[in-house]
């Protein structure tokens, strides 16, 4: 049979086997996970949370349709002293938060690991200062303790 791309007949599981596992490379997805390109190049190794230290204060502007400054800290984190952009909720959140404190960053949850909303490249928010809960903080439910 001329033309005939696979091999078909009792015998023919093995070979059919091995082609489709040697084409499986061609797809992005499948390689990303299996070279653990993910872990490899996230800067929080692979851990839900990260500790880091506050650098400095900075202001994202929104994309397009919208028009805001989103408030976010530069953070140092601790575990390899990779330097990321994390958001801080809450409205008024940012008075909370002064320099060279200590905070506990998360995924904002954005598709894929990337960015969420109208936040460009901020892929990180931030979920305690100083071992304190933000919102607990913000709500008047406890008190930021000093360094």
């Amino acid at each position: 049979m001329p033309g005939k791309k696979s091999p078909y007949g009792l015998f023919a599981g093995g070979k059919l086997k091995k082609k489709r596992q040697k084409f499986r490379w061609n797809d992005v997805t499948y390689k990303r996970r299996m070279l653990g390109l993910a872990e490899k190049y996230d800067p929080l190794e692979g851990a839900p949370m990260a500790r880091g230290i506050v650098l400095e204060k900075v202001g994202v502007e929104a994309r397009k349709p919208n028009a805001a400054v989103r408030k976010c800290v530069r953070v140092q984190l601790v575990k390899n002293g990779k330097v990321v952009t994390a958001f801080v909720p809450y409205d008024g959140g940012l008075n909370y938060i002064n320099e060279h404190d200590e905070v506990i960053i998360e995924r904002i949850g954005g598709p894929e690991g990337k960015s969420l909303g109208d936040i460009p490249g901020v892929r990180f928010k931030v979920v305690k200062v100083n071992g304190v809960s933000l919102w607990a903080i913000w709500r008047g439910k406890k008190q930021k303790p000093t360094r």
